[in-house]
């Protein structure tokens, strides 16, 4: 089992930063893969950027060039957030995977407005 919890949501004016961090604790040297997601109301979730224990990235096309992931040690990730849009408002879910299951944490909620 592998417990998440995430940290750093919340409200920001368009065209600022934010940065999420993500920290695994339980089974994490099984974790292949780490990264976030995000659901805005009435959509579905959708990736915005994983990356391996191999320090592979995938990052949605929505926030290519604006977004960065990284993997600062075995057990937490960050999402490093720039030039936010209120299109990117949204509960943010911190994931990690292991081959056979997929965790998540609670949310964060990342809200974008002026």
């Amino acid at each position: 089992q592998v417990q998440l919890v995430e940290s750093g949501g919340g409200l920001v004016q368009p065209g600022g930063s934010l940065r999420l961090s993500c920290a695994a604790s339980g089974s994490i040297f099984a974790i292949n893969a780490m990264g976030w997601y995000r659901q805005a109301p009435g959509k579905q979730r959708e990736l915005v950027a994983t990356i391996t224990s191999g320090g592979s990235t995938n990052v949605g096309d929505s926030v290519k060039g604006r977004f960065t992931i990284s993997r600062d040690n075995a057990q937490k990730v960050s999402l490093q957030m720039n030039s936010l849009k209120p299109e990117d408002t949204a509960v943010y879910y911190c994931n990690a995977y292991d081959y056979l299951h997929d965790y998540w944490g609670q949310g964060t909620q990342v809200t974008v407005s002026s």
